[in-house]
């Protein structure tokens, strides 16, 4: 069976087709910087039979990522998928766990835009998109937020007034969870640990999104993200952490208008309102030697994740690893240097000569008297959600055949 997975993020999209139970990839890749202000263009890579190819583009969304990516796939004739499977953000009431798509959960989908205004919105119009393109294939929807729902009552309640929180759904549902148990599971294995056994700080530093998730015994007991995704770190566009007050001082200087102050917020905060050049930190750290602005942005975007490391290092007394993940934490020595500095005292240090040589993953950029290891692990997302939706066609099925025999 062919799974074609679609994961949307806040300025890429990843894709994959993966042949399940064997779990081999086919075919798969990224679109870079989809609307994005950073110092370099669009691109796609593409990635088949152990081969690369880049095309630099000029892409506005992620319709448009969407249909260049069927373009490649269509020019080389690639199989059709036998379901397409998508990573949900943020669910509700109405489609709060893994599903396959009916026409019934369609007509839910226009009300999942709000609950996450920069990620759902995008995998609605793909997920419509693939609809109109192979309306016979059917589709399935994995929930970002799952892993998360081991966090303790304690840490997801807001000390907002309870009927409110009730009425309005108000708690914090976390997020990058796919990811997050992905690469836990991937950093016990390599370690030799059981997963129930297993703690971690897991650090998700995308180049759009980025939270940290505080693991105890393989479970998730709190994560950066909050309600939305827009609480925690300082990421590309969103600023993370935020005085409340700061919140009423806006909408009162913009006269109530609330649209703008969420795309303010969104949109045009985090690296890119700090730097005013680019919301790519990998840029920021290219001009940070000869620009003010790009050095403050990034002690800035290191000091709000070290904090976090702290808090989590503190609730969880016993680390086995700390894990960084996704574009920025695989890629960029740097921030996983100055991350992990001047933190002994935790029993954490890390081997510069591995660190700037980590290529092939899972990989261990600590030295041996490290009591806390540091590891890089390659996010699979994708993999994760083929999972996933092989399982759900499973279920259904033996459901079916169940109810055939009965």
């Amino acid at each position: 069976m062919n799974i074609f997975v679609f994961n949307c993020g806040s300025s890429s999209l990843k894709y994959k087709m993966i042949s399940m139970p064997s779990e081999k990839e086919l075919f798969g890749g990224e679109v870079q910087r989809i609307a994005s202000r950073t110092a370099k263009p669009s691109q796609i890579i593409h990635e088949a039979d152990g081969g690369k190819e880049i095309f630099v583009e000029s892409i506005k969304n992620h319709l448009e990522a969407f249909s260049e990516v069927m373009k490649i796939v269509e020019e080389r004739g690639y199989a059709k998928p036998d379901i397409f499977a998508h990573r949900l953000v943020k669910g509700s009431k109405e489609i709060g766990k893994d599903a396959l798509l009916d026409e019934a959960s369609f007509a839910f989908l226009e009300d999942l835009k709000e609950l996450a205004p920069i990620h759902n919105p995008p995998i609605i119009e793909v997920i419509k998109a693939c609809k109109e393109k192979c309306p016979e294939v059917p589709q399935a929807i994995i929930l970002d937020t799952s892993f998360h729902s081991t966090i303790p009552d304690y840490a997801y309640t807001y000390a907002l007034p309870k009927k409110l929180c009730e009425e309005l759904g108000i708690r914090k549902y976390g997020f990058h969870g796919i990811s997050h148990q992905f690469v836990s599971e991937e950093a016990a294995d390599y370690l030799n640990i059981p997963v129930e056994k297993f703690n971690a700080v897991s650090c998700h530093l995308g180049s759009g999104g980025a939270s940290l998730c505080a693991i105890k015994e393989g479970k998730s007991i709190d994560n950066s993200m909050g309600f939305s995704p827009l609480q925690g770190l300082v990421m590309s566009t969103r600023c993370g952490n935020l005085d409340p007050a700061v919140l009423l001082k806006m909408l009162a200087y913009e006269e109530g208008d609330f649209l703008k102050v969420n795309k303010i917020l969104n949109k045009k905060s985090g690296v890119l309102g700090l730097s005013g050049i680019s919301s790519d930190i990998r840029d920021i750290i290219r001009a940070k030697d000869n620009d003010a602005k790009s050095e403050i942005t990034f002690e800035i975007y290191l000091w709000r994740i070290k904090k976090y490391l702290g808090s989590y290092l503190a609730l969880l007394g016993r680390v086995d690893a700390i894990i960084f993940t996704d574009t920025i934490g695989e890629t960029v020595p740097l921030v996983r240097k100055l991350v992990c500095s001047d933190m002994d005292f935790f029993g954490i240090k890390l081997d510069e000569m591995k660190n700037r040589h980590a290529e092939s993953y899972p990989c261990d950029v600590s030295p041996p008297e490290s009591k806390i290891r540091i590891i890089v692990v390659k996010t699979n997302e994708e993999l994760s959600i083929a999972k996933r939706a092989y399982q759900l066609l499973r279920h259904e099925s033996l459901l079916a055949e169940k109810d055939y025999r009965s």
